[in-house]
């Protein structure tokens, strides 16, 4: 899964992600009294449009030949350290587990910016998984290859895997009592397995110290979007961090949509099939608090632009959090 225009950004927009070129409120004003746009705010029938599990795989799998023919790629999201910092001064041994990691826009960073984190990262598109190798490759970073983990899996159907976190560690983890982490954590990056090719292979890596889900979670149908995070949080380590970048209420490409590509409330599809859902601060809030994690960041990122192809101005709007596994003490 990736986002589809970021790409479109400028690099000086990109440095100054925590700057406010506009108010969102503002933005929200001008939308909502924009006749033309009315579309948007309507109410929406449940229980409309439903892909199935196949069909979602289907869609992104399309989406990364066809950029893959066409020769577009995302650009390596540079930005990233900036605004999650957490990656680069982590301890060493650090895991991180992406999800929905694309061609490998989100991976390459965070690889060349901490020389000792191993990551994991999943996709739902093996067209993608096939990109993000090539990527990662290509990129000529130390040790890379030997750090990056890929492995299909579609989060919001089936979960992820027991290599990853074993149903002993999970208990482990609400009694603060993990050993299989505590492994984790002293051996050397090296030593870190890759995922099981055979299911009968009960070991596991104790869960993960970061999830990231950035420009992801917004192509998950809505319906399945609670059991999706619930599932983030169950690889995390207690004290772990999920770190959250995606679509904010009002972004320009939101916009763009016309009435019938309209699937949900804020949901949208694509001529391909790919879907997006934008979010306002207060859904975020819900879905993760909602399932239990502590929120440490949560705000509008609001970049203004110039398209240098078309001249035309461009007003992004992204959201930004970090949200915490809490810490689980017995007896407190």
């Amino acid at each position: 899964m990736e986002p589809r225009e970021e790409g479109e950004i400028t690099k000086a927009a990109a440095e100054n992600y925590y700057s406010k070129d506009f108010e969102w409120d503002q933005l929200r004003h001008e939308i909502e009294n924009d006749p033309s746009l009315v579309h948007h705010l309507l109410p929406f029938p449940q229980n409309q449009h439903t892909l199935s599990t196949s069909e979602d795989s289907e869609a992104w799998n399309n989406f990364h030949n066809l950029q893959n023919s066409t020769g577009k790629f995302f650009k390596e999201r540079r930005y990233l350290l900036k605004e999650f910092p957490e990656l680069a001064c982590c301890g060493e041994c650090s895991t991180v587990l992406e999800v929905g990691c694309g061609n490998g826009s989100t991976a390459l960073p965070i690889l060349r910016g901490n020389k000792s984190i191993s990551l994991y990262a999943c996709d739902c598109s093996k067209e993608a998984l096939e990109r993000a190798k090539e990527n990662i490759e290509a990129a000529n970073i130390i040790l890379a290859k030997e750090r990056f983990y890929p492995f299909q899996c579609d989060f919001s159907v089936s979960g992820f895997p027991n290599w990853l976190v074993c149903t002993s560690c999970r208990e482990s983890f609400s009694q603060k009592q993990n050993m299989c982490s505590l492994d984790a954590r002293r051996c050397s990056k090296q030593d870190f397995p890759d995922p099981p090719i055979s299911a009968k292979n009960d070991s596991c890596i104790g869960g993960v110290d970061f999830v990231t889900l950035i420009f992801t979670l917004s192509a998950v149908p809505l319906h399945r979007m609670s059991r999706a995070i619930a599932e983030c949080c169950s690889v995390l380590k207690p004290g772990g961090l999920l770190l959250f970048r995606d679509y904010g209420l009002y972004d320009m490409t939101m916009l763009r949509f016309e009435p019938e590509q309209r699937v949900g409330y804020r949901e949208y599809m694509r001529s391909d099939g790919t879907r997006s859902y934008f979010f306002c601060l207060d859904s975020v809030r819900d879905l993760f608090c909602g399932t239990g994690f502590t929120e440490l960041e949560l705000e509008y990122c609001c970049v203004q632009s110039v398209n240098r192809r078309n001249g035309k101005i461009m007003r992004r709007v992204w959201i930004h959090g970090k949200f915490q596994k809490p810490h689980v003490y017995v007896g407190s």
